[in-house]
């Protein structure tokens, strides 16, 4: 019995790169304009402050092949994102 939950394969994701400790699956998507779109979003919210320091390079990929055949190859390089600055108002 084959259950088909997607109209379109999720062909495109983003992996951070761990120094040590690996790879973490940030997002998948349908496209790689889905996938850079929403990457560093999901960067700040799976990532932990030490986790995300030892983040050298973010990868997205492509699944080629079959679904149950193939496999992930690196299509570009994706910014690291950067944390956001905070602004400090002094009291006058």
């Amino acid at each position: 019995m084959l259950i088909v939950t997607e109209s379109k394969a999720q062909g495109w994701r983003a992996i951070a790169v761990l120094d040590g400790r690996g790879e973490a699956l940030l997002y998948v998507g349908r496209s790689s304009t889905q996938v850079r779109g929403g990457y560093a979003e999901a960067y700040e919210e799976l990532l932990d402050d030490e986790e995300r320091d030892l983040v050298s390079t973010i990868k997205l990929q492509q699944w080629q092949g079959a679904p149950d055949a193939g496999k992930w190859h690196d299509k570009a390089e994706l910014r690291v994102p950067q944390p956001a600055k905070s602004v400090v108002k002094m009291a006058a």
